[in-house]
């Protein structure tokens, strides 16, 4: 099997368990955007044990969490598609109505060139977050 998310981190990992890890994604655009990436190669959530998707859905929530009150964004998108790879992962998305692609989803093409004064005044906020984020997923362990 090839599987990017079993063979590469993701993206930048804030926090990792035995079960799970917590990447951030690299797009200037949407500053804090974070995955939680289940770390065995499952390709559906029911192919996770009851508990293991009970700490799962935790650490998306803690994501939440931290976005809204470090990142203070308009709206956080949830997303766990998983069509262009079959491993089970958590997109938490931080949103501003003037972002590049708001009320879109972040993959289509964008509506505005500009990444827009949310998120510009967000990527201040970053490390604040990142802290926060990372005891917030401590204490889940």
């Amino acid at each position: 099997m090839d599987c990017p998310l079993c063979r590469e981190d993701g993206g930048t990992v804030l926090w990792r368990d035995a079960e799970w890890r917590a990447i951030e994604v690299d797009d200037p655009a949407y500053p804090g955007f974070t995955r939680i990436i289940w770390n065995a190669h499952a390709a559906e959530m029911s192919d996770i044990t009851e508990a293991g998707r009970t700490r799962l859905l935790r650490a998306v929530h803690a994501v939440e969490v931290a976005q809204r009150q470090f990142l203070m964004p308009d709206k956080v998108n949830l997303a766990s598609l998983g069509n262009m790879v079959a491993h089970v992962h958590w997109h938490v998305i931080p949103r501003w109505r003037d972002d590049r692609a708001f009320p879109d989803p972040v993959w289509v093409a964008p509506r505005r060139e500009a990444i827009g004064a949310g998120a510009e005044a967000a990527r201040a906020r970053l490390p604040a977050y990142r802290d926060a984020l990372v005891a917030a997923l401590r204490a889940l362990t």
